[in-house]
């Protein structure tokens, strides 16, 4: 069973104080990126490691919101955005519990949320909704990018 981990950080939040928000040019502590490494190092011995990565303060990122078959632009910061999603992990487990546990175990700082998200497998979807998401392009190239 697949997880996604979504960090919520809380210096990414509208209701951080402006001393502990972050803000363009921000970069984490090199201490807090030392403790998630470890983190991450035990996720990949325990091969439970899919994919990972970190994301730049809302202030540098864009939302398209769509409406009356339009596409509308906004640039960052969110303000009216109540959670931002500073960073995600994807781990493969054997079950809901396990997932919890290694969300359980990460080395956040007082105030962030973890998020924990099953993703859809074929298997969970309906045949209809199978058939519909059958694409031999798109599955191509997520097999080619998973092993790049």
């Amino acid at each position: 069973m697949r997880f996604m981990l979504l960090m919520i950080p809380r210096v990414y939040q509208p209701d951080a104080s402006p001393g502990e928000r972050a803000e363009e040019g921000f970069t984490p502590p090199a201490e807090a990126v030392a403790r998630m490494m470890k983190y991450n190092e035990e996720l990949a011995k325990a091969g439970a490691l899919v994919a990972l990565d970190g994301l730049h303060p809302s202030s540098k990122g864009t939302r398209v919101r769509f409406a009356h078959g339009k596409a509308e632009v906004t640039d960052g910061p969110f303000i009216e955005t109540k959670e931002v999603i500073g960073g995600y992990w994807i781990i493969d487990v054997k079950s809901k519990v396990e997932a919890l546990e290694w969300a359980r175990r990460c080395p956040a700082a007082d105030g962030d949320v973890i998020e924990v998200r099953q993703v859809f497998e074929m298997p969970d979807l309906p045949s209809d909704v199978q058939k519909a998401a059958e694409n031999p392009t798109v599955q191509a190239q997520v097999e080619k990018r998973s092993v790049a």
